[in-house]
């Protein structure tokens, strides 16, 4: 009798209802919601042990800088996604850790996660670096506690495979399993019922629902519609009218819990893109060049990862006052030569003085394509023709001479040399990362994933022992 009591109280921990009945629960299909806690904070206190346990921020750290991700350390004073990072720093206080992205890092991890969850959901439909869709065949017509077993083994080989830790929601659709990843976080699982989905949703703000935005929101609550429950006593014509033909209709559907929407893989990425925004605003050609290029190497790197040619070559400059201006290249053939996409991208650029002062620079590469052509003439390709020439020659890239100042990025980008989160390699110390700088020295802290929290050692800025490092070195 007691190990029963046990078991329905862990039960209902995991948000299942328990019924006299197993079979009850069951249901013919099971929608699972896989989603990372914190991923790009987690990903940073994994490879960074230092970090475990401390309010991390992960972003821009200039003026204009946006928090990408917050540990759940961080979240406890109110930091969160897509907050200024200086209101971020100043809810954290002095114990804030601001660290920059490190793409390539997350990108890796993230393909370790998806590929451990393909080896139990051959089909899965990711929605971003750190969340996916499943519908595990095997647990069509399962019921709630085998969906649960299964949830939880799913995450323990997450965690051996990668050291991270995910949440996991399951529902009879993908409303249902979103919402319950979001109420198992952070670190567990919830399985909602066929028994309790009605209840559970009805009593939902109705701004949960996939598709209502600020605006339906704020017409809805007119009417004195403000759960999800509300939503669903309408007759649907009502509903229809209120917020348009078959999107009324839709919405309808997923209020009272009807949602057949399939799993699937999704479509090959149709672009890839880099951007940043910077501190400072970008005020003439001397600055813009060597942005373009940092942005076309960054945009590279996930074209080469993603194993395409691009055709296509799109510079996007946004004002100061917000506005945007693209420009794009289309070349004969899809390559995936730096050289020629960069020089591409180059022969796109707007003189500041013309266009006014920029804020934020990017490219795209798109016309992706598996058929890579080379060129016959490829030095031609990579000339960049620019009003700047003092000679009749053909100019293989930037005139030579000083390197121009560009303003501090708040994201990706940065042309100090020492900066607090750049991985760095020591002959003698091996892999670290940048603690702080100034005054001529630089602090590290020797660690890895591997290693456990690491020693802090001090440098002088230009020790030849020291010197910047593929961040990849800190998986090991």
């Amino acid at each position: 009798m007691i190990g029963s009591e046990l078991l329905a109280d862990d039960q209902r921990t995991h948000g299942i209802t328990v019924d006299p009945a197993p079979a009850a629960t069951a249901s013919r299909r099971w929608v699972l919601h896989i989603d990372m806690d914190a991923f790009f904070a987690s990903v940073e206190q994994l490879t960074r042990p230092t970090l475990r346990g401390r309010p991390v921020l992960v972003g821009g750290m200039g003026g204009r800088g946006v928090v990408a991700g917050a540990s759940y350390e961080a979240r406890v004073y109110g930091a969160r996604s897509a907050m200024p990072m200086h209101m971020a720093r100043r809810l954290v206080g002095g114990s804030a850790v601001v660290v920059l992205p490190r793409g390539a890092v997350y990108s890796e991890l993230s393909g370790q996660v998806f590929e451990a969850l393909r080896s139990r959901i051959p089909v899965l439909e990711t929605l971003s670096f750190d969340e996916a869709f499943g519908e595990p065949a095997e647990l069509a017509g399962a019921t709630a506690e085998r969906v649960l077993e299964f949830c939880e083994e799913l995450r323990a080989l997450v965690r051996e495979r990668t050291g991270l830790v995910a949440s996991v929601g399951a529902g009879t659709g993908k409303q249902l399993a979103k919402i319950a990843s979001g109420l198992a976080k952070p670190d567990g699982v919830r399985v909602v019922s066929p028994l309790e989905q009605h209840a559970m949703l009805a009593a939902l703000p109705v701004r949960s629902l996939w598709g209502i935005g600020p605006v339906a929101e704020s017409r809805l609550r007119t009417l004195g519609i403000e759960t999800v429950g509300a939503l669903a006593a309408l007759p649907e014509s009502e509903a229809a009218s209120l917020l348009g033909g078959s999107i009324g209709v839709a919405l309808h559907r997923l209020a009272r819990g009807i949602d057949d929407r399939p799993v699937a893989e999704r479509a090959e990425a149709k672009q890839i893109s880099a951007e940043t925004t910077y501190e400072t605003d970008i005020v003439n050609l001397a600055q813009l060049r060597p942005a373009i290029e940092a942005m076309a190497a960054a945009a590279h790197r996930r074209l080469i990862t993603d194993g395409r040619a691009a055709r296509t070559v799109v510079l996007k400059l946004k004002r100061t006052d917000m506005s945007v201006v693209t420009r794009s290249s289309t070349l004969p053939y899809a390559t995936e030569d730096l050289g020629t996409l960069t020089a591409a991208a180059q022969r796109s650029a707007i003189d500041p003085a013309e266009l006014g002062a920029i804020r934020l620079v990017g490219v795209s590469f798109a016309g992706l394509s598996e058929i890579r052509q080379e060129s016959l003439f490829p030095e031609l390709d990579r000339v960049v023709e620019t009003d700047e020439a003092v000679s009749d020659e053909p100019t293989l890239g930037l005139a030579a001479g000083p390197d121009p100042v560009v303003p501090p990025a708040t994201r990706s980008y940065t042309t100090q040399t020492w900066y607090p989160g750049l991985d760095v390699e020591h002959r003698e110390f091996g892999h670290g990362w940048v603690q702080g700088a100034g005054h001529g020295v630089v602090t590290v802290r020797f660690e890895t994933r591997s290693t456990g929290a690491g020693p802090a050692r001090t440098f002088a800025a230009g020790d030849p022992d020291l010197s910047s490092a593929d961040p990849m070195g800190s998986l090991r």
